[in-house]
């Protein structure tokens, strides 16, 4: 059974930091795409960041440029997105997805509907 289980969101203050994790089973890591999405309250649903995991080559959106870090930890099957200088427009439920297997280069990056797993997200508000 193919699982992602997402988690370290929670509430904080605007400027902070937040590591969110994505920890993966079911399917052979190595070969994985992993992207991290994002859906704010009355908003669809955006592209942040994605990697790839046999290579560790990675994709930023505008908005996570700068701010952001996604990693990953073969050992562990798990992705993490480092949030630095949080703002209040970064407040959404975070979804982790994986696409098996990855195809090469950056262009699977956002395509959502191209995804075949998805975990159930995890909230972050960032207040003022």
């Amino acid at each position: 059974e193919v699982q992602l289980v997402e988690s370290g969101g929670g509430l904080v203050q605007a400027g902070g930091s937040l590591r969110l994790s994505c920890t993966t089973s079911g399917f052979t890591f190595d070969d994985s795409g992993i992207g991290w999405f994002r859906q704010a309250p009355g908003k669809e649903r955006e592209g942040v960041v994605c990697i790839t995991i046999i290579d560790g080559g990675t994709y930023y959106t505008d908005s996570a440029k700068g701010r952001f870090t996604i990693s990953s930890d073969y050992a562990k099957n798990t992705v993490y997105l480092q949030m630095n200088s949080l703002k209040p427009e970064d407040t959404a439920v975070y979804y982790c997805a994986a696409m098996v297997p990855v195809p090469y280069g950056s262009d699977w990056c956002l395509e959502q509907y191209e995804y075949d797993y998805w975990g159930q997200g995890t909230q972050v508000t960032v207040s003022l």
